[in-house]
């Protein structure tokens, strides 16, 4: 008689439905963690036949991969797949036509046929093994959301409490609360210079970049990169945000002193004053949100005279001359005003050579006449 393919189950149950029990725990976590039934379920099954497997190790006779379990509201399921023989030559994939009559009266030789497998036998530490794996389980799905979540606020600012301070000066801060709470690692490196924090206190950092290793993602944050900056000014300025003012460039050195270069896209407004603000209010916000970093904000011009002119703010600046074939210029500046575009150990000259583009030579007035004569 030709063999019957379909698959045929024993009816016996477990005295106590642990399918039920197990789904609406499964289903109480995906309240809590937002982990999807479904997935769980799937890293279930799989954990328990793992965990068969391992107690039944030393005996390769009777298990083989053909171990699979059923789970549902209805019950708790694993079973061997065996195909009816006459002669067993195999124990693990084979059972006698006898012994599967038992299970299923109607059973003939060739039919795949479902051999019940009793729960309780599987061991303590198989059992152990099998949490190990629904709780690693849990673990890549938060890791995968917490990763989903950073990577899409890489270059945003974010707001977080200094959690705990590292011997070595680098410091943890927990963004979020409570079960969506995150810690991130924030350098000493990019910590800003003389600043100083206590536990507990609120803090913005900047996202530089994230990624996804194998203990969970790993958010790198910053205080001292340049586009800090630019995003507590469109925080601060609604014509940035609008896209009436375009923030252009930066400069920066964090804890003492920034360049910021601002345009207009909207005729009428004007970019320094919107990001100054009423009073000095919105460039005041960003200065002491930066614990007294002082911020000049210029003009960004086409014409590169222009801009390395205004870019030496706040110094004046008689005139700017081109080098042919080098993106560099000659600044000439009054006499009075060459400690001031210098800056202090040179400071202002070098944040505006960055903030252009441009090597500036700065020479006074006098010293200017005395070569062209």
């Amino acid at each position: 008689m030709a063999g019957n393919t379909k698959a045929r189950k024993g009816k016996k149950a477990p005295e106590v439905n642990v399918g039920a029990e197990i789904i609406e725990s499964l289903r109480e976590l995906e309240k809590i963690k937002g982990i999807p039934v479904e997935y769980m379920v799937d890293r279930v099954k799989r954990a328990l036949i793992n965990a068969y497997r391992k107690d039944q190790e030393d005996r390769r006779d009777v298990v083989d991969d053909n171990v699979f379990v059923e789970l549902s509201e209805q019950g708790l399921y694993m079973y061997q797949n065996k195909v009816v023989v006459e002669t067993v030559l195999d124990s693990a994939k084979e059972i006698y036509v006898d012994a599967a009559r038992v299970l299923e009266p109607n059973a003939q030789v060739g039919d795949n046929i479902h051999v019940p497998i009793k729960i309780g036998s599987v061991g303590r530490i198989a059992a152990q093994t099998a949490k190990q794996v629904i709780i690693q389980g849990i673990r890549e799905v938060e890791n995968r959301s917490n990763y989903e979540t950073y990577s899409s606020k890489t270059q945003e600012l974010l707001t977080g409490i200094v959690y705990r301070k590292e011997a070595s000066g680098d410091m943890i801060v927990r963004i979020g609360t409570g079960s969506d709470a995150y810690d991130v690692m924030l350098r000493s490196s990019e910590q800003i210079p003389g600043e100083t924090y206590t536990e507990g206190q609120t803090i913005r950092v900047y996202v530089l970049e994230v990624h996804n290793g194998n203990r969970g993602p790993s958010v790198r944050v910053s205080r001292t990169h340049p586009n800090m900056v630019r995003r507590l000014f469109e925080l601060e300025t609604p014509e940035i945000e609008s896209g009436d003012v375009e923030v252009r460039h930066i400069a920066r050195e964090a804890g003492s002193r920034s360049k910021m270069a601002v345009r207009a896209t909207k005729e009428g407004v004007d970019p320094v004053g919107a990001c100054v603000g009423p009073r000095g209010g919105r460039v005041g916000a960003v200065v002491e949100e930066l614990h007294g970093e002082k911020i000049d904000i210029v003009v960004w011009s086409e014409d590169p005279c222009a801009y390395v002119a205004a870019a030496l703010s706040p110094a004046d600046v008689i005139s700017v001359t081109l080098v042919n074939g080098q993106k560099a210029c000659k600044v000439v500046v009054p006499d009075d005003q060459l400690s001031l575009a210098i800056g202090k150990e040179g400071q202002n000259a070098r944040l505006a050579a960055r903030l252009t583009g441009y090597k500036i030579d700065i020479k006074p007035a006098s010293q200017a006449e005395t070569v062209e004569e």
